[in-house]
């Protein structure tokens, strides 16, 4: 059974003749199967992968073959891929089957990618656990009594079961970046921007981005590489060219990182996760880096702001889905009113159907100006402040999560617990910048510390420079 190790060195065995893109795909294929119980992957697109990998295989002989000749990926079952299945993990969306693919598959594809499934997630993208899914939890295959994290659960266990070499998630207020952290995997969320959101089944749409979760940053910088950059479907896509992230990572460069002291002096984090946040600080003060303490008094309003605006986002977001148009319809309806209010019902599940009840209420009259109008303020306040660090220094550095992976059940009778799950990642998606989670050792208990960089906007390459250098 051929071992992945990172993309370049796979390039390396195709061309030498160690493996073929077919023989991968079978591989892969019985792996899903023998761990099947994890609850991974909704659908495995076998038919269609083997279909690639002979095709990719030719072009090796020919030499023709693109940068990701041979890399098996697995998508977020958010992301569409046109004539396969997608559903967002939701029973409202039951056999709809995409019209087209998103960009950042056609971009894959174009390399010679080979996409071998739907990924489970939490329901529509809301979760910090993917117990929210309508077909079942995904089981984290470091430990099986432990959640994955969400909303990007399925994405991160497939990376850390060796189910796939990679593959995309989406990132609203944390959800590649925090079951990276409990998976000891690589995730990435780009600038709001750098990536278009084309073919990406929309959570919130000012918050939204998709990224890459991988083994080692290497192969996140050229997945960004390739699925970065301008699209003419996507006004929102960034104009700004494109880095060669791979030339900037073999750069040897020191930086000056900032940390949050409310971070590392919140009651609710974990002592060994600050203890190794601190030894990660120690280490890049002896390679030559500034390490500073910055004072954030927004901490305690990141989690409402991000909440009030990404619910108000979801219940617009989510009205088209309705069962008139497609996908779930309930069979229990006798007029057009029941149509609605029975097919979502039945169709949504207990936590969308809370976010949507929430948004419509802070957007309704009497109560836009006293929440939605007044978390817009917030988050400007947010972006001026986490802006005015980046303009001195390189990088902000947190813990990517107060602790590491929680047991199932924990914390989904707590809206509220669980929500706080997120208080350090979403603050670089209330402000559009990058951040990644790269591994940052081992707890007591057995399962791995993430750590998370925040970056200046659109300057991925340095983001992904440093976060190698932590991970060395």
């Amino acid at each position: 059974m051929y071992t992945f190790s990172t993309i370049q060195n796979l390039e390396t065995d195709l061309l030498a003749g160690k493996v073929t893109c077919v023989q991968l795909v079978e591989e892969s294929i019985k792996s899903i199967e023998t761990k099947k119980h994890l609850n991974v992957f909704l659908e495995v697109f076998n038919a269609t992968a083997l279909e690639q990998a002979k095709r990719v295989d030719e072009k090796i002989q020919s030499k023709t073959q693109g940068k990701l000749a041979g890399l098996i990926i697995g998508l977020k079952d958010n992301i569409c891929y046109k004539g396969h299945k997608v559903s967002a993990s939701s029973k409202i969306l039951e056999g709809f089957e995409s019209l087209y693919s998103s960009t950042v598959v056609e971009r894959l594809l174009n390399e010679d990618a080979i996409i071998i499934g739907r990924l489970n997630c939490d329901e529509f993208a809301m979760g910090s656990s993917n117990e929210n899914s309508a077909y079942g939890r995904v089981l984290n295959p470091l430990n099986e009594k432990m959640v994955p994290g969400g909303s990007s659960g399925g994405s991160a266990s497939a990376v850390a079961a060796n189910l796939c070499h990679a593959t995309l998630g989406s990132d609203t207020g944390g959800s590649i970046r925090q079951p990276a952290s409990f998976t000891g995997t690589v995730g990435l969320k780009p600038t709001y921007g750098r990536i278009s959101r084309w073919g990406l089944i929309a959570y919130g749409s000012s918050f939204d981005q998709i990224g890459p979760i991988t083994k080692t940053v290497d192969d996140a910088a050229l997945l960004l590489q390739i699925m970065a950059g301008s699209d003419e479907y996507d006004t929102t896509a960034s104009q700004k060219p494109v880095a060669n992230y791979p030339e900037i990572l073999a750069q040897t460069k020191k930086y000056k990182v900032a940390y949050l002291k409310e971070c590392l002096e919140s009651s609710g984090l974990d002592v060994e996760v600050k203890q190794h946040t601190n030894d990660a600080f120690e280490k890049l003060k002896k390679e030559g880096h500034t390490v500073t303490g910055v004072d954030f008094p927004y901490l305690d309003f990141l989690v409402p702001t991000y909440y009030v605006l990404t619910t108000a986002e979801a219940s617009s977001n989510l009205s088209r889905f309705d069962g008139v148009h497609f996908g779930y319809r309930s069979p229990n309806a006798t007029d057009l009113e029941s149509t609605y209010k029975k097919t979502r019902s039945e169709g949504f599940g207990k936590e969308v159907k809370r976010r949507i009840m929430l948004g419509t209420f802070v957007l309704s009259a009497g109560y836009y100006d006293a929440y939605y109008s007044k978390a817009q303020k917030v988050r400007n306040k947010i972006r001026e402040k986490t802006r005015e660090i980046l303009s001195e220094y390189d990088f902000i550095i947190t813990p990517s999560t107060p602790g590491t992976a929680f047991e199932f059940g924990k914390n989904s009778e707590d809206p509220i617990k669980m929500y706080l799950e997120d208080i350090f990642t979403v603050q670089a998606n209330i402000v559009g910048c990058p951040a990644i989670s790269v591994p940052n050792g081992l707890h007591s208990n057995g399962l791995p510390i993430g750590i998370q960089i925040m970056g200046r906007d659109f300057e991925e390459g340095d983001l992904l420079n440093i976060s190698k250098q932590i991970m060395q």
